[in-house]
């Protein structure tokens, strides 16, 4: 069945751009495309790789050499001049969420090279990719560590496994495109940067662009080739005009006037590091061939500055990217040499302006009914602050990440572990230590050791995982003075930063009046978490023990869908129980279930110089580790232990 074609897919210009200038000029650094599911990120994305030049490749070459330049490391080379070659199309690779790091980079045959002292290299993903695309589907769900390593090779251009000091390198230059739901999850800000461009795409709300939409897709799915055939030549005007500007680009000259308004428009946006500049100066050259133009003019330059710098700007982790047009234009006309502003208003001028302010949330609102009298409006969170890292007891085995002890495939080694346990990376000094007692009574005769699949030996590695940290929040009435729920936003909006930084899943449970809810399900959107606990209003009686049993089941339940990723579950209260009958006692009751089944954290809230240490019991009865609210900070914790240590020395 034919691909779903590139020119028939409806609305979004600025991804239409983004790709094609990304095909254009591979140096752009790739594409990162965020939107909400169901707005056709991958059926674009796919469509792309029918558009592109076919590549002319070396036979029987598995990394795609080119034959008029072979790369000179190549492992299945060297290739000699005049070597035969053959023509293919270009390739879309795309790579599953679950991958492993030897799927992507490749792996090597440690038998093969302690028996025959041979290099065997089985090439991965980014050879597959080499000269064509390589498509990340939701990935902003891959390891960091994956991640990093796709981001490298495509910064690069190439490719290097090194496993018990045998490295092989191969040329791996490819277009990277990833796509995400940031509903899922953000990248760190460190990945982001090292996306070129960066486009944001929603479903659109006009019926009959909607209408056209579903139109095409059922047409499609009836007669796919049929209608692969309606828009086949506008495919290939497209692809010839694609190949064109790959043509005319080395010849654009990029002026003074143009590098200068882009510097201007970098700092004027305070982003980090040059990689800004340098990737809207190659997306303007882009533009330049793009538009059959051979100089950079502004409007490359402004084209450029809209798809390379919202990513890249200065801002808190929670805040959506995006960038002023007005801040754009004016850092436009002040680089200008002669001082006139630009002839047009610049693509995309219609948007919507930034730093509107946005409709109030639900949470926002003042519940009514249900006997929760004295309701508060909601209080804004402070500054974040660095927050103490709290962690699960003992080892795992669960997500990557950043927070708890675990046996991953990444970290330092702790032992060794025969194959078919849990394989990773080959360990060569243990296979050869298993291997060499036999060597005799396998008739050895040459220099190499005679390796069985059971002498193979992996490594044990203990690094860091992520975990699902569970907020189970009071709201009660008891919270609601304006400076104590100020204070107590700001430190779980930081340990929410800090769940951020460490790759947390995070979920939210809020108790008031007389009964408890899920405010925001376990996910990996941090920022979710961040807008839900902004919106949460204070008022009613404390239903302490509903709040409990809620997390209780919500715990259970998230046990079933995801049960490697360990929970921790910090409660924020007071410690009172004022709502129903024995509340006091059906808190305790509640906390049992959880006292040793999860590791928790009560932080306290209670304020003031009369305290009841209420809080502090139900730490003891959850068996967990009770935590004021003043000392949260990662330097409070420090400055505690300084004291401490230098009152001991005295």
């Amino acid at each position: 069945m034919k691909p779903y074609p590139f020119t028939a897919v409806v609305g979004m210009p600025d991804l239409r751009l983004a790709l094609v200038l990304s095909s254009i000029s591979p140096a752009v650094g790739g594409v990162l495309v965020r939107g909400e599911k169901g707005t056709a990120k991958s059926t674009m994305v796919r469509a792309l790789a029918g558009l592109l030049p076919g590549v002319d490749v070396v036979d029987a070459c598995r990394f795609s050499c080119d034959p008029v330049e072979p790369d000179p490391g190549c492992p299945d080379g060297p290739h000699a001049e005049g070597s035969p070659a053959h023509r293919r199309p270009a390739r879309l690779v795309e790579l599953p969420v679950g991958a492993a790091e030897d799927r992507v980079i490749g792996s090597l045959n440690l038998e093969r090279a302690l028996a025959d002292g041979v290099t065997d290299f089985q090439p991965g993903l980014l050879a597959a990719a080499h000269r064509g695309l390589l498509y990340v589907d939701e990935v902003n769900l891959l390891h960091d560590h994956l991640v990093d390593t796709l981001l490298d090779a495509a910064a690069m251009g190439r490719a290097t496994v090194e496993r018990e000091g045998v490295s092989v390198s191969h040329a791996a230059r490819f277009v990277l495109i990833g796509t995400m739901n940031p509903e899922e999850g953000e990248l760190r800000p460190q990945l982001l940067d090292r996306f070129g461009l960066t486009v944001e795409v929603a479903s659109s709300r006009d019926p009959e662009l909607r209408v056209e939409v579903v139109r095409r897709r059922l047409a499609y799915e009836a007669d796919p080739d049929g209608f692969a055939g309606q828009y086949a030549a506008a495919d290939a005007e497209l692809a010839a005009d694609i190949e064109a500007a790959q043509r005319l680009l080395p010849s654009v000259k990029l002026p003074d006037d143009a590098l200068r308004q882009i510097a201007e428009v970098c700092a004027s946006f305070e982003v980090d590091g040059m990689r800004a500049d340098i990737v809207t100066a190659r997306t303007a050259v882009a533009h330049a061939a793009w538009a059959g133009r051979t100089e950079v003019t502004t409007d490359d330059v402004r084209v450029a500055a809209r798809l390379a710098l919202p990513h890249r700007r200065r801002r808190n982790p929670f805040d959506a990217p995006g960038i002023s047009e007005e801040q754009l234009e004016q850092a436009l006309q002040d680089a200008e040499p002669e001082g006139p502003g630009p002839d047009d208003d610049g693509p995309g001028s219609g948007a919507p302006p930034e730093g509107g302010e946005a409709p109030p949330s639900q949470g926002g609102q003042e519940p009514s009914g249900g006997g929760s009298g004295g309701d508060q409006k909601p209080v804004g969170a402070g500054e974040a602050f660095r927050a103490r890292r709290f962690e699960v007891k003992g080892t795992g085995e669960g997500a990557a990440g950043r927070r708890s002890r675990a046996i991953t495939d990444n970290g330092r080694t702790i032992g060794v572990q025969p194959a078919g346990t849990k394989d990773g990376h080959p360990h060569l000094l243990a296979t050869v230590r298993a291997a060499a007692p036999h060597q005799r009574s396998r008739g050895r005769s040459g220099a190499g050791l005679v390796v069985r699949p059971q002498d193979l030996r992996f490594a044990r590695r203990e690094g860091r995982e992520g975990n699902l940290v569970l907020f189970c929040v009071d709201a009660s009435g008891s919270m609601g003075a304006r400076q104590r729920m100020r204070e107590v936003k700001t430190a779980v909006l930081s340990l929410l930063l800090d769940a951020y930084q460490r790759r947390d899943k995070v979920g939210l449970v809020t108790f008031r009046a007389s009964g408890a809810e899920l405010a925001l399900p376990p996910t990996i959107s941090v920022d979710a978490a961040a807008s839900r606990l902004d919106g949460l209003a204070t008022g009613g009686r404390t239903p302490l023990a509903e709040g409990l049993l809620e997390a209780a089941r919500v715990l259970r339940i998230e046990a079933v869908r995801d049960p490697v990723r360990r929970p921790l579950l910090v409660v924020v209260t007071d410690g009172r129980a004022t709502s129903g009958a024995d509340a006091v006692q059906r808190a305790r009751q509640a906390a049992g279930l959880l006292a040793g089944n999860v590791t928790s954290v009560v932080m306290d809230c209670e304020s003031g110089k009369m305290r009841l240490g209420l809080a502090a019991e139900l730490a003891e009865h959850l068996g967990a580790e009770h935590v004021p609210v003043a000392e949260v900070a990662a330097d409070t914790l420090a400055g505690a232990v300084r004291t401490r240590i230098s009152g001991k020395a005295a």
